[in-house]
Parts: structure tokens; C-alpha cells; sequence
């Protein structure tokens, strides 16, 4: 067995505080109320959508270090735009894969078959394509400054035993649905062998943010259509590469502690869910809807930001409103602006 977090000996191991359970009755709370908040506001849940996709683009690849200005990742996604250049073919690549799983996720079982048609999908702007197990070791290293290897973090299944690895992650995966083990405990297990498996020479992080969105869906949380998780995780990156090490340690044995790792995903799943009732809230017709909505948009962001980039997540918002806001914003100390002119950039201050 290959795949240890999903051995039944492993799961009957597991035990769980009671936060844990507060945690797990929480996000059951949450999904239970999804469908109240999708009937609130139809027109708004359609402009989410359309911002989320844009942002999974975005942040799922700059995690990985694949970046483009903002307005062309805006363009490769919500328009038919040809990519420039590499990044720009990876960037498109992910949109594609992400939108198929949007729109065909009830119909695609977790399986080897399914995993290699989104990787072929992740990759097919670019030479090579994908839809291929890794052929050479890849090691997952810290780095210095300079690029050389600062220490090891984590030594992967061998190219050898990849495949088997990965036919061992979806049966053990399906048993464990079929006996009704619990939903958001076998989620984010799968995805942690999966990234300990580290099946593909390139994209495992883009995949396995996928494959989470995938599972979700066929276990009714549909969050992820409306908000993106991949810059949830990206506003918590260091959390989330510290909990995955920490969850990864001892793997092969099968002793490794899933806590830090399980903790994290239920953590994103919150922060996500309760992001996606306050927008949806947000956009009703109460005074002060709209300040509320452009105030939310500027506490997401962690890095400089354009007037253009709070339009394109407010758009029924006037640019003369989103300006306004911004001043008593900075009036009041929460942000500042940085340059002159049309380079000109406003950047959260930090508390």
C-alpha cells in the first residue's frame, strides 16, 4: 500500500478533539446553508464566478512562480486570447482545467484515467504536454537565495513505483468512501498522499489544488465556484507548505500525523465559506452595501493593487465609488498609495 494516509488500519487510528468536531459540524453548517445564500442574489453569484476563476488562475500559479500582469491573466481568462509565452500557456492551461471541472465534476470520478486528463489539460499549450508520470526522482527542496539547495523537505515515491502508488490512492480513496468515512476526513487525506506520491515531473501543486476542488464537488461543497481557494491558500502559503511538512513527515512508514495537515484544509474551507456569505451579503441593496463590497475587496488583497483590480471585483461599482472609498480608507490609516501618476499603486498597511 503506497497510498498510507487511506489504509483502513491508518483511518481507524485517527482520533479527534473536540475542536476538531466543532470544526467538522461548523463546515457541515456551512454547506447546508450554501444553497440559501446561491438563492439571495443570482446576478451576484455570477460576477463571484467570474472573479474566482480569474484569481484560481492567478494565485494557483504564482504559487508556483508562474506569473503575468493582472490584465492579461483577466484577458486569457474571461476572453478567447491566444497565450503569449510560457507562462501565459500555463496560466491558460490551468484556466481549461479548471473550467472543466466546474462545469463536468459530477461526471468525472476520481480515478488514474481522470488525473491524467486533467494533467493533459493543465499542460496543453505547452511542448511535451502532460497526462504522464513522472520519469526521473523529484525531490521537494527548500532553496537559498542563490538557487542551491538548502536542505530536503521531502523525498517522493520513486518514478518506479508511481504508477501503483497512484492505482493504490484512488481504490483506497473509494473504499473509504464506501464505507462512509467521514467526507472532510478522506478529502484532504487523498490529497495529502497525493502530494507525498508527487506523480507528475511538473505541476503536482497546480493538480492537487485541482483535485481538491474536484472532490469537493462530489461531496456537495461548491464553495470553490464562487471563491477561490487557491488565493486562500495563497494568502496563507508559509501555513500551508509548514502544515504539509509536518503532515509529510513519516509518511512512507505510514506514521506521519495528519492533524497539522487536515487542521489547515478545514481552515481554508472556513475562511472560504464565511468570505462567500459576507460578499453575498454584501451585495444586497442595504445602504452601504456597495462601501462594504469595495472595503472587502481591499482586505484580500496582500500585495499592491490597481483601482482597476477592485473594479474587476466590484464591477457594478462605480470607478468615482471605488475612488471614494479608497480615501477614507487611507484616511483612515488602513491603506496608503505608493508612486505617482498612472504607475500609482495602493498597498495595505500592515496593522
Amino acid at each position: 500500500m503506497l497510498a498510507k494516509s487511506l489504509a483502513p488500519k491508518y483511518l481507524d487510528e485517527i482520533s479527534f478533539s473536540g475542536a476538531d468536531l466543532s470544526t467538522l459540524k461548523r463546515l457541515g453548517e456551512f454547506r447546508g446553508r450554501q444553497e440559501l445564500f446561491r438563492q439571495r442574489s443570482p446576478e451576484a453569484l455570477e460576477l463571484l464566478k467570474g472573479v474566482a476563476v480569474i484569481e484560481s488562475a492567478e494565485s494557483s500559479n504564482r504559487l508556483e512562480g508562474v506569473t503575468a500582469p493582472h490584465d492579461r491573466i483577466e484577458a486569457l481568462v474571461m476572453r478567447p486570447t491566444a497565450p503569449a509565452n510560457r507562462s501565459e500557456q500555463e496560466i491558460a492551461g490551468y484556466r481549461d482545467a479548471l473550467n472543466l471541472i466546474h462545469e463536468a465534476a459530477r461526471d468525472m470520478e476520481f480515478s488514474v484515467n481522470v488525473v491524467l486528463q486533467v494533467h493533459t489539460v493543465l499542460y496543453r499549450f505547452l511542448p511535451g504536454g502532460g497526462g504522464r508520470w513522472k520519469m526521473t526522482a523529484n525531490e521537494i527542496v527548500e532553496r537559498n537565495a542563490d538557487g542551491s539547495v538548502h536542505r530536503i523537505r521531502f523525498t517522493p515515491v520513486s518514478p518506479v513505483a508511481t504508477p501503483q502508488a497512484m492505482e493504490d490512492l484512488v481504490t483506497g480513496y473509494a473504499r473509504a468512501v464506501a464505507g462512509q468515512r467521514e467526507q472532510l476526513v478522506v478529502l484532504p487525506l487523498a490529497v495529502l498522499d497525493f502530494l507525498c506520491i508527487h506523480p507528475f515531473s511538473d505541476g503536482n501543486g497546480r493538480m492537487a489544488r485541482l483535485l481538491a476542488l474536484l472532490l469537493l464537488y462530489h461531496f456537495d461543497f461548491e464553495v470553490g465556484r464562487y471563491i477561490s481557494l487557491e488565493r486562500v491558500i495563497e494568502q496563507s502559503k508559509d501555513t500551508y507548505y509548514e502544515a504539509l511538512e509536518a503532515s509529510s513527515q513519516g509518511w512512507h512508514e505510514g506514521q506521519h500525523d495528519p492533524h497539522p495537515w487536515m487542521s489547515y484544509f478545514w481552515g481554508v474551507l472556513i475562511a472560504a465559506y464565511k468570505e462567500f456569505e459576507e460578499r453575498v451579503e454584501g451585495v444586497q441593496s442595504a445602504p452601504g452595501a456597495k462601501t462594504a463590497l469595495i472595503e472587502q475587496a481591499v482586505r484580500r488583497r496582500f500585495k499592491p493593487f490597481g483601482i482597476a483590480d477592485i473594479e474587476a471585483e466590484c464591477p457594478d461599482v462605480s470607478r468615482d465609488m471605488v475612488r471614494h472609498v479608497l480615501r477614507q480608507m487611507r484616511t483612515r490609516g488602513e491603506i496608503e498609495i505608493r508612486g505617482r501618476g498612472r504607475a500609482a499603486k495602493w498597498a495595505r498597511i500592515p496593522k
